[in-house]
């Protein structure tokens, strides 16, 4: 095959357009994504007859095909191959952006393996919606979209959320909110929390509160809608002050002596044993004197 005629087959190949779509309000939909899906070949949504509805407000006319969690590996290969003939494929879930936290990463790593452009057409977000709105600091957070459904899995993420030092985003549906608020508190213990339900829709609410107040409020209140969970991260003064806590178990002779059995000198495992109290040297000093005198 020569340059040229390897350069015509890829241009051949359609592209992989990931088109964000309305979160509840319709009038958050771009002109860009609406005149993609009805240019567009084929259009991969979630859920047909959810879609179609969004379709049919837009008069988009765009032949359609379902992909969905439980065709993602079957269904992939088939839109790949019509790709691979020319086609342009637009995907869209039931809301939101494709590819976060629905099945579509899946399409995504099949087209960049066989070599097939993909680009994404920016739209509503819940996460960053209600990150925006929560009050809480927005320069650094994790998204962790909804908690496994599977015990041991959850209790891993819980574990590694619990010293999570950036503003922690999840995702819950009502029927789950309230024992998902329950196994916040345990695990994190009572953090400030701004709780989204109905972003963009007639009855949005947001609501600065605690992890404490808002499993109280939702045990006695049914919750209805879909919730972002916006919590409050622990702060490095306070992971700071546990790592001391837990060395202040150990008496001064025995936090030296840990550093010195493992080939430190007396003063540079006096130094170390400084800094992991959060102390000065020379009181350091002064309590092994203590304990000799």
């Amino acid at each position: 095959m020569t340059a040229r005629s390897g350069r015509e087959e890829k241009n051949m190949r359609g592209q992989l357009y990931l088109c964000a779509t309305p979160i509840g309000n319709l009038d958050d939909m771009t002109y860009r994504v609406v005149d993609t899906l009805k240019k567009a070949d084929l259009i991969a949504a979630e859920d047909t007859r959810h879609s179609r509805k969004l379709l049919n407000h837009f008069d988009i006319h765009t032949p359609m095909t379902s992909y969905h969690e439980h065709n993602r590996y079957e269904k992939a290969e088939y839109l790949i191959g019509q790709l691979l003939d020319g086609k342009n494929v637009a995907l869209i879930t039931d809301a939101g952006t494709p590819g976060i936290s629905d099945p579509g990463e899946e399409l995504v790593r099949q087209a960049y393996e066989n070599g097939i452009s993909v680009t994404s057409l920016p739209g509503a977000c819940a996460c960053v919606t209600a990150l925006s709105m929560s009050g809480l600091p927005t320069r650094r957070f994790c998204f962790e979209a909804f908690l496994p459904a599977d015990k041991k899995e959850r209790q891993r993420i819980l574990a590694e959320l619990k010293t999570e030092t950036r503003t922690i985003v999840l995702y819950e549906a009502p029927h789950r909110l309230a024992r998902t608020l329950e196994l916040l508190l345990e695990e994190l213990g009572n953090r400030r929390l701004t709780i989204c339900k109905e972003l963009t829709k007639k009855h949005e609410a947001a609501v600065q509160t605690t992890i404490a107040e808002a499993l109280l409020h939702y045990r006695e209140t049914e919750p209805r809608g879909e919730y972002v969970l916006v919590i409050e991260a622990k702060s490095f003064q306070e992971q700071e002050q546990e790592r001391q806590r837990q060395w202040r178990e150990l008496s001064v002779e025995e936090h030296v002596a840990y550093y010195e059995t493992r080939g430190y000198t007396r003063k540079d495992a006096m130094k170390r044993a400084a800094a992991d109290r959060g102390v000065g040297k020379r009181e350091i000093y002064a309590l092994l004197n203590q304990d000799r005198n």
